[in-house]
């Protein structure tokens, strides 16, 4: 298994950031892949996938690339730069880092993805991370950007409540449920990254950064000693914005508004993370969310500086009677 000796330092200073350029290139994976791992992906990937099919059409040197460049156990470093941590950069700043990654190391990257030799057409080429960068910002602009927003919110919202788990069960609890059955404490400072037997690494007192991004994929990246990144998947109940169906009864009842709130909370979640599955205004929800703690369905309770809501009995019991 691939696991990295974590200093103390490093654990301390550790955070969550939020990429434009990890989402993009998550997207480029799942394209890349064409199977969606929920409704919500499906639907994307439906929408999606014919363009982006006919953009590699149009330029075969760049459908090779990413062929090559998107491994089976590993991606080319100069396609997955880690993220310098200091907050959110533009995505137009990030890609910079795929443009101007030195030419000459892009081939023997690549043989790493690949496994061996790359294809003849990629050798001995100047331009392929500037095609790569070229890529990345088609993908982002046709078919992450326009939904950009909702996206952040989802990304926002998975960071609340992976540090509510931290404030509740401290790095251990929070790193286990970070990549399940992948990424989990070893104790000893030691952290498992992924299942691969790659040999283990020394962050020592480097940055060391956690990264969401809503499709269903994730990899490890490091610039020299300095900056390490865990780019992971969010939980399921975020990624997946299509959620649970309001019963036609408890809409008539509370309003579909409201109540797709209700429906959402059997297990607790902030008022950020309800923004971003329900894509209501800030205020909406907390308009319902009092109403509900008014009415005696909802309780709310505080874990470190974030605010949770879940049902209650009565919440439960009215709930699972109208979805029966």
């Amino acid at each position: 298994m691939g696991w990295w000796q974590i200093g103390t330092d490093a654990l301390a200073s550790s955070r969550f950031v939020v990429s434009p350029l990890a989402e993009t290139v998550a997207a480029l994976k799942t394209l890349h892949a064409a199977g969606g791992a929920h409704p919500g992906e499906r639907a994307w990937l439906a929408a999606r996938l014919p363009a982006y099919r006919e953009r590699l059409a149009a330029e075969p040197l760049d459908a090779l690339l990413v062929r090559a460049a998107i491994g089976p156990t590993w991606n080319a470093d100069f396609l997955t730069p880690t993220p310098l941590g200091e907050g959110e950069q533009s995505f137009e700043d990030e890609v910079a880092a795929v443009r101007e990654a030195e030419p000459g190391d892009a081939e023997p990257q690549l043989e790493v993805a690949v496994g061996g030799p790359v294809p003849e057409p990629l050798r001995s080429r100047r331009d392929l991370p500037r095609r790569m960068a070229g890529v990345l910002e088609w993908v982002w602009r046709e078919t992450v950007l326009p939904e950009w927003p909702r996206r952040r919110r989802i990304l926002e919202a998975d960071v609340v409540a992976r540090t509510a788990l931290l404030g509740r069960g401290g790095w251990a609890a929070a790193l286990d449920e970070l990549c399940p059955g992948k990424t989990r404490w070893l104790g000893d400072g030691r952290l498992q990254i992924n299942t691969r037997d790659y040999p283990p690494r020394s962050v020592g007192d480097g940055r060391l950064l956690f990264v969401p991004v809503t499709p269903a994929t994730g990899w490890a990246s490091w610039e020299g000693s300095e900056r390490y990144a865990v780019v992971y998947a969010c939980s399921g109940a975020l990624a997946d914005v299509t959620g649970p169906v309001v019963p036609e009864a408890l809409g008539a009842l509370l309003g579909r508004a409201r109540a797709g709130v209700l429906v959402r909370l059997e297990s607790p979640k902030s008022t950020s993370q309800l923004v971003a599955l329900t894509g209501q205004g800030l205020g909406s929800v907390g308009r319902h969310l009092k109403v509900l703690l008014d009415a005696g369905l909802v309780r709310r309770r505080r874990a470190g500086r974030s605010v949770l809501y879940d049902w209650t009995d009565a919440g439960a019991v009215l709930v699972r009677a109208r979805t029966r």
